[in-house]
């Protein structure tokens, strides 16, 4: 998987594909992250970066480093990822999204058609 844009860090991009993961349960809350080593070919990155995205979960209070075993989920990740990501949404994604709808002249009533 090597479709990384230039619009942010490949670190910070890998930070939300994870983020994404954490939230769907992969890994599990009190279980371990998978390795810098395995991320890293997993994603075809350095392990610099992957480190670098993983210490931006650690600091977002989602890992905890267990000294001698790595990083593990902590427990209530879901629940704190789902908050941060939601007020990324709305700082960041929604206003972009809510004028590109008035752009384009799409009304609520449209997108409810929308939903899958």
């Amino acid at each position: 998987m090597s479709d990384w844009h230039d619009r942010e860090p490949i670190y910070r991009q890998l930070a939300h594909r994870l983020a994404g993961r954490l939230l769907d349960g992969d890994p599990p809350e009190g279980e371990a992250m998978p390795s810098v080593r395995q991320l890293a070919a997993r994603f075809m990155l350095n392990p610099i970066t992957v480190n670098r995205a993983l210490t931006e979960l650690a600091d977002d209070g989602v890992l905890e480093m267990r000294r001698g075993l790595g990083l593990f989920v902590r427990p209530g990740a879901r629940e704190r990822l789902r908050g941060l990501e939601r007020e990324r949404f709305l700082a960041d994604e929604w206003p972009l999204l809510r004028e590109r709808l008035r752009r384009l002249g799409l009304t609520p009533d449209q997108l409810g058609g929308l939903q899958s």
